[in-house]
């Protein structure tokens, strides 16, 4: 555990106390300690740029799209794989739907701008031959959104399927055979065996994304930004990091990321108190 441990204490807690930068009007080459103090003048200044707010909004635009269409497909692929009777068969899909994990955004990237752009391969068999683009989803920006879905879907929902697999093995198998003998089917079954005993685990991998809804994938958008244009692909991550890295404003940016992290512990504090609510364990008691 040594390893995990000090990443997180060096790279996450000990990094929080950076966050004084917020409240200052930090030059990298005075330092953060003689940097003066503005108190609330760079959130002042980030809510007054309209650049923040459009970034909020694609950000908060993605993060839905993300919840409701990425979030059931491993739980949907999970049981799926657990009904398959023959293991080596539900095995081998698993295999095969988890190694895009391993794969980094730039590749991902690639490969989609490679089937989907303008001159990529499915624009190549779609098209008459006359040189016209018929399907260019990299240049159309209402296709931004799905698109990073659809791409985060095919890298990551093999990772999360195992978390749900695991889930569905705990399942005590006299429960699908009692209710077989009442006359329950498949779907019945399913709704009042397999959904009740996976409740907890869904329960908290849903609390957890909620705490971390606002960070829609920096790498995966920073990719895509130039193609897409800053007014559809702009988000809060990546408009701290041009505020900060290339415009040198650092105190406004750090005041984006603080507000950000602020926002995601108020979401994770109340989706546990409604888990509470609902009689589940939540993250935390």
């Amino acid at each position: 555990m040594v390893p995990g441990l000090l990443y997180f204490l060096v790279f996450h807690y000990g990094a929080f106390f950076g966050n004084v930068i917020a409240f200052k009007d930090y030059v990298p080459f005075v330092g953060v300690a003689e940097s003066p103090w503005v108190g609330f003048g760079n959130f002042t200044a980030l809510f007054a740029d309209p650049a923040f707010w459009s970034a909020a909004v694609n950000t908060l635009a993605l993060a839905v799209f993300q919840v409701v269409f990425y979030f059931p497909v491993p739980l949907a692929l999970a049981l799926l794989l657990h009904s398959v009777n023959w293991r080596g068969a539900g095995k081998f899909v698993q295999s095969v739907v988890y190694l895009p994990h391993f794969l980094s955004w730039v590749i991902v990237v690639a490969l989609f701008g490679q089937m989907l752009s303008g001159d990529g391969l499915f624009n190549g068999l779609l098209g008459s031959g006359d040189g016209k683009t018929v399907l260019d989803v990299f240049g159309n920006p209402d296709a931004f959104k799905p698109l990073m879905v659809v791409e985060l879907i095919w890298k990551e929902c093999g990772w999360g399927t195992i978390i749900f697999l695991a889930a569905l093995h705990n399942v005590d198998e006299t429960l699908y055979e009692a209710a077989a003998i009442d006359g329950a089917g498949p779907w019945r079954r399913f709704w009042h065996v397999t959904l009740p005993s996976i409740r907890p685990v869904v329960i908290l991998l849903l609390i957890l994304r909620l705490g971390d809804i606002l960070s829609v994938g920096f790498e995966q958008i920073m990719l895509h930004r130039d193609a897409f244009g800053p007014a559809t692909a702009e988000v809060i991550d990546t408009y701290v990091y041009y505020n900060a890295i290339v415009d040198g404003h650092w105190g406004v940016s750090a005041a984006g990321a603080l507000l950000k992290g602020v926002i995601g512990a108020v979401l994770i504090y109340s989706a546990n108190k409604i888990a509470h609510r609902l009689g589940e364990q939540g993250v935390y008691r």
